[in-house]
């Protein structure tokens, strides 16, 4: 969905608790806590900015729950309208290299502590699942610190992060954050989402050479990148440009990314990338997700250990 369509049918509350209703109860609205469709409507005048007018009263006998569109997900304890929700969630999905936290915090009007959680939470809801099947290309990519400026003192030194890519030919693609390029890190990801039938393509090094012997037995390929680049369909120039889409997002729009939240960018650019013949469904799937996904709170996201697939 286009940032038009969405500032044109989403632009008031009421609207966008239609969408999430019809999304979240597409045979009818249901109660959130014993599941009878035996409910009423009430409408209320909205005291604060975050308290929805719109609520709804189980008439089960021995339930009379009430709840809201919202109850139970990511947007109901949100001090956003959600008319900013889903501008955020369209700019994201549209952005072809991402969209920065300072972007996100002009276009809403909302400061930038607010936009840098939005953006996480979003990036959450954009994780991907199943195995990679056909021809699998395999290698990893770094990314490096930023370089001194000339006149400033010397940053101190750390090791550049690392992404694994693997990709199917013509098909779906994954970006895992590792913190080195060891066997011990890359097998994992590997085995987690490759699938065993699949043939892996990668280039001549020692790991791959010891992973593919290991579990791809008579399905392996390798390139030797000192002599050539490609022979015939012997080559890595899918994932390798599939990579060069990441590092313009991570330097040019991001500039600096934090190995602590990594995952989550490399899950945006996947999701988005696996869907980029999609892009009318990306909204919705995206806002699907948020509704059914799990809550990242501000203070997960800013503790010192972050674990994540």
């Amino acid at each position: 969905m286009k940032l038009i369509d969405v500032t044109r049918d989403f632009n008031t509350d009421d609207k966008c608790l239609d969408y999430l209703e019809r999304m979240r109860w597409p045979m009818g609205v249901c109660c959130a806590q014993c599941g009878s469709l035996k409910i009423s409507r009430i409408t209320r005048e909205s005291k604060t900015k975050n308290k929805r007018t719109r609520l709804y009263q189980c008439l089960e006998k021995g339930c009379g729950h009430q709840f809201s569109p919202t109850a139970g997900t990511i947007f109901h304890d949100s001090h956003l309208p959600l008319t900013k929700w889903f501008i955020a969630i369209a700019l994201i999905c549209e952005a072809k290299k991402g969209v920065s936290a300072c972007q996100i915090q002009r276009h809403l009007g909302v400061n930038y502590r607010t936009a840098w959680h939005l953006c996480h939470r979003i990036r959450q809801a954009t994780k991907e699942t199943g195995l990679l099947e056909g021809v699998v290309e395999v290698d990893e990519t770094y990314l490096l610190p930023k370089r001194r400026r000339k006149g400033h003192p010397q940053p101190k030194r750390r090791e550049p992060d690392v992404v694994l890519g693997m990709i199917e030919r013509g098909g779906k693609l994954r970006f895992v954050a590792l913190h080195d390029a060891k066997m011990a890190s890359i097998e994992p990801e590997v085995l987690k989402h490759v699938s065993p039938h699949a043939t892996l393509q990668t280039d001549m090094g020692v790991v791959y050479d010891i992973i593919g012997r290991r579990n791809f037995s008579g399905q392996h390929r390798m390139i030797d990148h000192a002599k050539s680049y490609g022979v015939g369909e012997n080559h890595t120039n899918t994932i390798e440009n599939a990579f060069s889409l990441l590092k313009r997002g991570v330097y040019g729009t991001f500039h600096k990314v934090s190995i602590k939240h990594l995952p989550r960018y490399c899950n945006e650019f996947s999701y988005r990338f696996n869907r980029r013949d999609r892009q009318p469904e990306l909204f919705a799937e995206t806002t699907k997700n948020l509704l059914h996904g799990e809550k990242l709170t501000y203070k997960k996201l800013t503790a010192s250990q972050v674990s994540e697939s």
